[in-house]
């Protein structure tokens, strides 16, 4: 049957008034809004370290308001907000949408005009379509290529939107939070060092062998070292002034046989770069090498770094070296990635590595060592838990620093300090530090003094 002439000229006369138009109009602008707050949601979760760090080297004020809208108030209270501000945002939007088209349709299709199938299909399945494919599909798709763009772009609005619907989206995030603290499973109470240790030994078997107990009781105490704990000691750091002619450091580099070296700059405390020997390699024939230009830039860290996390930074940045610095900025040491694995597996040599015993084994009960041995490496050989001694030591963390904090004076040869079960015995000494001291572990009171 051919349409009603009159009917399609009173519908194409709704399509030109005003009241189609107008509401018509609304509907396009708020579907565009929406495939942009859509499209947000992607572009902003889909940030990764890369685009957060370049955001953070960015000074555009775009940048700025990115990182606010993630960042703040803090790293994770920051996405939810933002989150809960989209959603808000959006669902506002569709609701208006859905709204308007219900004044388009009516003003389209004259009463009576549409079957009730033709009228459920045009207000529902019609305006459902344009939604799902304009305001989520396409900006979702199209965020996925380009979503630090869009995030650019949208970081103004949103941030506006953020503070317009704070009585609507605070309530939500308040709601998700209380949701989560009472579904999410309670999580494990923390284990102390010494509850690792226990458990240590009452899983110890037969079976287990006395490099894998050393390893795992390594890995217990891991967290708990310090940098200066492990550190080569700056009196003993192989490093040269970055003066220093190529004729005069070459021989000095072979005889060395270390890898990286600390270059400084009028002392210790000064250090320009670090020196690869990879680097110098294709120059070693070459007598006018700029070798000063082959430096690296140095890594500092401090004294009071665990070693779990610069374990974590070395891994990260790809480097084996750090100068440890004191709290005046002074150089206190070195710290390799050798010294930290060492701390798990033991100790670790090559062909290069020098037999320097540093400590001598009388019998069981008695040891000399040389006083620049870290207490944490007593610890180790004399076989002892330490523990008493580590809350005692102070500041000090080799054997001659804990006797200078104890005596507080550099003792003379043949002086000794009684601390718990342990006698300290100085086996040589100048008038400025200990050289050797012998260490003998007896079954005495508990006392702390210091006798000629």
């Amino acid at each position: 049957m051919d349409p009603d002439p009159l009917l399609l000229s009173f519908i194409l006369g709704n399509l030109l008034s005003a009241s189609f138009l107008i509401p018509a109009l609304g509907m396009l602008i708020l579907l565009a809004c929406s495939a942009l707050v859509s499209g947000s949601e992607v572009a902003y979760f889909s940030l990764g370290p890369s685009d957060l760090a370049s955001l953070r080297d960015d000074d555009s004020p775009s940048a700025k308001r990115i990182l606010n809208l993630i960042e703040e108030p803090d790293i994770e209270s920051g996405p939810r907000n933002l989150l809960a501000t989209i959603l808000v945002l959006n669902n506002f939007i569709n609701i208006i949408i859905i709204l308007l088209s219900t004044v388009v349709v009516g003003a389209a299709f004259p009463e009576g005009s549409l079957s009730p199938v033709a009228e459920v299909a045009v207000n529902v399945g019609a305006i459902t379509f344009l939604l799902v494919l304009f305001g989520e599909v396409i900006p979702k798709v199209y965020a996925t290529n380009y979503g630090l763009q869009l995030a650019r772009v949208m970081s103004t609005p949103l941030l506006i939107s953020e503070r317009v619907f704070y009585i609507f989206w605070k309530p939500l995030v308040r709601m998700g939070q209380l949701i989560e603290d009472n579904f999410k499973p309670k999580q494990q109470a923390s284990v102390s060092v010494e509850e690792l240790e226990h458990a240590l030994e009452l899983t110890d078997t037969e079976n287990r062998t006395s490099e894998e107990k050393k390893i795992l009781e390594g890995i217990v105490t891991f967290g708990s070292k310090d940098v200066k704990q492990i550190m080569t000691p700056r009196m003993d750091v192989t490093a040269f002034d970055v003066d220093t002619p190529w004729g005069e450091l070459f021989p000095s580099i072979l005889e060395c046989s270390f890898s990286r070296i600390p270059i400084f700059s009028d002392s210790i405390d000064e250090i320009s770069g670090v020196l690869y020997i990879k680097d110098l390699l294709p120059h070693f024939l070459d007598p006018n090498i700029d070798w000063k230009g082959l430096l690296r830039a140095p890594f500092y860290v401090p004294e009071h770094k665990k070693i779990d996390d610069l374990l974590k930074e070395f891994q990260e940045k790809k480097i084996h070296l750090a100068v440890v610095v004191d709290e005046y900025g002074g150089t206190s040491g070195i710290v390799t990635l050798e010294d930290v694995l060492e701390e798990i597996v033991g100790e670790i040599t090559d062909e290069f590595d020098e037999d320097d015993i540093q400590y001598s084994k009388l019998d069981e009960l008695n040891y000399v060592f040389e006083g620049k041995t870290a207490l944490i490496d007593m610890y180790r050989i004399m076989d002892i838990d330490g523990s008493n001694l580590e809350a005692a030591k102070g500041d000090s963390d080799t054997l001659a620093g804990f006797v200078l904090e104890h005596s507080g004076k550099i003792p003379l040869k043949g002086e000794r300090l009684q601390f718990d079960d342990l006698l300290f015995t100085i086996e040589a000494s100048d008038r400025r530090r200990i050289k050797r001291v012998k260490v003998s572990r007896e079954e005495k009171d508990q006392t702390n003094e210091f006798t000629d």
